[in-house]
């Protein structure tokens, strides 16, 4: 009877998880739409004339509150790839998986502190910040997310991409996606605004095909060479 609860709980666990990465991503991508929009980048930017409007405010605090509840949603995102991957995972892609998730989990935390000293500085009510203050709190928070975060993130979309073409329990089409993603975020999501959307996108649809395979029969995987 003990053998039979916990089978089933095996196998429900990881469906009932999976709904953590779809409400990671879309906290993810709220958050960068909301960023985008609260504190741009541009010539308009550089001379913080956005900072009193009181929608790019309210939307950059929006996007503040947002950030820790997407950082608890991503560990349990983590938790759901590594239960659908198994215990046939390999040590050294489990260890850089769990690194580079914590890592990014640290840095979009950083990115989020940076853009909440914007808010924060002194300044009368309704008039312009200090330039060089908006400035460092400005480029700080978009370097530590797109120079720092989206790359960890990166690393963490490789990863799984990976072990999913090795074991054999991602399907193709989802592990090129990956790849792609992947190579978006370490080259592009630093120079291009908006393209680090793909992450959220990606985790979007991982998590959705690990809640359809969760409710299949599980087959153990054969490693692939």
């Amino acid at each position: 009877m003990q053998q039979k609860g916990s089978a089933q709980q095996a196998l429900q666990t990881p469906r009932a998880a999976g709904l953590a990465g779809v409400v990671f991503a879309l906290l993810l991508a709220a958050t960068i739409v909301l960023v985008r929009l609260g504190m741009p980048e541009g010539a308009d930017a550089v001379t913080a004339q956005g900072f009193t409007d009181s929608s790019r405010r309210g939307a950059l605090q929006t996007a503040l509150a947002l950030v820790p509840f997407a950082g608890i949603f991503f560990l349990w995102f983590m938790g759901t790839i590594r239960a659908h991957v198994g215990a046939v995972e390999d040590r050294f892609l489990a260890t850089v998986l769990l690194g580079s998730g914590l890592v990014f989990t640290a840095t979009l935390f950083g990115a989020a502190a940076a853009a909440g000293a914007v808010l924060s500085v002194a300044h009368p009510a309704g008039t312009t910040p200090a330039p060089a203050s908006w400035d460092f709190g400005r480029h700080f928070a978009y370097t530590m997310m797109t120079g720092y975060a989206m790359r960890m993130a990166a690393v963490f979309v490789s990863v799984v991409s990976v072990i999913g073409h090795r074991l054999g329990v991602l399907p193709r089409r989802l592990t090129a996606l990956g790849f792609l993603t992947a190579l978006t975020l370490l080259f592009v999501s630093s120079n291009v605004p908006w393209s680090e959307l793909v992450f959220p996108g990606w985790s979007l649809v991982l998590s959705v095909h690990i809640l359809l395979a969760s409710g299949r029969p599980r087959v153990p995987p054969a490693p692939r060479a």
